[in-house]
């Protein structure tokens, strides 16, 4: 208990410290990666199979990363899942089967959000009326997009803001009353939800002929890909469409990406061009790796992203996702899913986690 706490407290330091190194980043890592290595029975078997232990490992870039489908195998948390404040779960769309990410206190997570979102999103505006395309936490209680999009109207949001989902779908009266009322008070207004959602929501606007020239400082927020929840849009097509039909500038309309068994969210600076650079804060790091081989490939090259996230303290910091990406200057392009070879190395990855931890429960 002493240890999670002393974790808890220097990884919350870190978070607030903007001006980190990165032999500060490293030497964070490394101490959170000792951490899970002790308190983390499946996650410690599994880097012993690999032979990297606290002593052998030196670098962030050293920490064995965990296939994202470990999430649906096996418990990855150093402390009591049972005693968990929030457990978050993937939507499992692929084979119908959930992954869990247990969250002992939110504290940590709330503040990754929040920085973040600040920094990136809400920038120079502290309050701004919310419409979120989103069902409420209460609705979802084990969704992370569910918290994350409750969290960020609670601490960005005037109090006139709302969700505008019912049990229709889109709840398009009040849409339609909320953005009359933004473009005739010059009333700035910020839409924020899942993607799908968005593709919904422009296709009731086409239909009605409805269109709007929201006020300057307006901005959009999209999430989550569309996940076979509604028509699936080019990228080019779907920001033309937010911007052409809500009046809202492209490089207002932010991309988030962010996963389940993260505890933080990359943004893009505007998607004027597609696919747009994403980036995250200083308390996480990304590689672009070969999954066959567990090597970084060249800048430039396409390869699967690895995720290093500190706000990650309780289960594991380390993520072998799957998903393909470029990096380049100031981040990363985010290309899809993993297919073919990498999608058979991203294979290869769970099968040897769930070989090296197949004595431990789900």
């Amino acid at each position: 208990m002493k240890q999670q706490q002393e974790i808890i407290e220097s990884t919350l330091q870190f978070i607030q410290n903007q001006l980190s190194s990165e032999d500060d980043f490293n030497e964070q890592a490394l101490q959170i990666f000792s951490y899970q290595y002790q308190h983390n029975l499946p996650y410690r078997t599994f880097c012993m199979q690999k032979g990297k232990t606290p002593r052998m490992v030196k670098t962030w870039r050293d920490i064995p990363a965990v296939p994202i489908n470990a999430f649906k195998e096996v418990t990855l948390s150093c402390a009591d899942p049972n005693e968990a404040a929030a457990v978050f779960m993937t939507s499992g769309t692929t084979k119908g089967i959930k992954g869990k990410h247990y969250h002992p206190i939110l504290h940590i997570y709330n503040r990754s959000m929040t920085l973040n979102f600040k920094q990136r999103f809400m920038k120079d505006t502290e309050k701004i009326r919310m419409g979120v395309l989103f069902p409420t936490a209460k609705e979802l209680p084990n969704s992370s997009l569910a918290h994350y999009l409750a969290l960020g109207m609670k601490e960005f949001g005037t109090e006139d803001s709302h969700y505008l989902i019912n049990d229709n779908g889109v709840d398009m009266d009040r849409l339609l009353e909320e953005l009359s009322h933004s473009e005739e008070t010059g009333e700035p207004y910020a839409l924020v939800g899942a993607s799908f959602s968005f593709v919904h929501m422009l296709e009731k606007l086409e239909g009605m002929g409805k269109t709007f020239s929201l006020p300057k400082g307006s901005k959009i927020l999209d999430t989550g890909g569309f996940k076979n929840q509604s028509k699936e849009l080019d990228l080019d097509e779907f920001y033309q469409l937010l911007s052409s039909i809500l009046g809202v500038d492209r490089a207002e309309c932010i991309n988030m990406y962010g996963i389940t068994e993260l505890s933080t969210q990359f943004y893009d600076n505007g998607n004027t061009n597609v696919p747009s650079v994403k980036s995250g804060p200083h308390w996480i790091r990304t590689r672009v790796i070969n999954p066959l081989t567990g090597e970084e490939v060249s800048k430039g090259e396409r390869g699967v992203l690895v995720h290093c996230d500190l706000a990650n303290f309780n289960s594991v910091t380390t993520i072998l996702t799957e998903d393909v990406g470029i990096e380049v200057d100031c981040g990363f392009l985010l290309l899809g899913r993993v297919e073919g070879t990498q999608a058979k190395g991203c294979s290869i990855a769970v099968e040897e986690f769930l070989k090296a931890t197949k004595e431990f429960p789900k």
